[in-house]
């Protein structure tokens, strides 16, 4: 495989992966738990509220992408559910920290980032192959 090819290739699994990301992120919203206390940690036997991830996506020294994961800080924001079994004396739970509006956005340039990474593997092949048949 060329270099060219791998750049693009890490570039597709780094779109990939960012769209996953985000759509996790999307369907886990509304997936609330006990807020934590002073000292950070949620009461024994609460449910603890889904933690957002991002990633980070970096350069290789090959010229390629490479991508980790970590956890949106704030991971997690005070919201009001009265109703809720785990809610504190005030009637609130920690609510995952997700945007939604960031969330679509990235799976927009996830999207564009992959068709673009994907013209650059095609435009490599199709060059790979004028160039075999102009020597043959």
């Amino acid at each position: 495989m060329s270099s060219i090819s791998s750049i693009a290739v890490s570039g597709l699994k780094a779109a990939t992966r960012r769209l996953e990301v985000s759509a996790s992120n999307i369907a886990n919203q509304q997936s609330t738990g006990a807020l934590p206390g002073a000292n950070g940690t949620v009461p024994a036997g609460a449910p603890q509220a889904y933690k957002p991830l991002q990633v980070n996506q970096t350069d290789t020294s090959t010229g390629g992408t490479q991508t980790s994961l970590s956890t949106t800080s704030p991971a997690t924001v005070p919201v009001s559910d009265p109703q809720a079994p785990f809610a504190n004396a005030d009637g609130m739970v920690a609510a995952p920290n997700v945007d939604l509006a960031q969330e679509f956005i990235g799976q927009m340039v996830a999207k564009y980032s992959y068709t673009a990474n994907l013209a650059s593997l095609k435009t490599d092949r199709e060059m790979s192959k004028a160039l075999l048949d102009a020597t043959a």
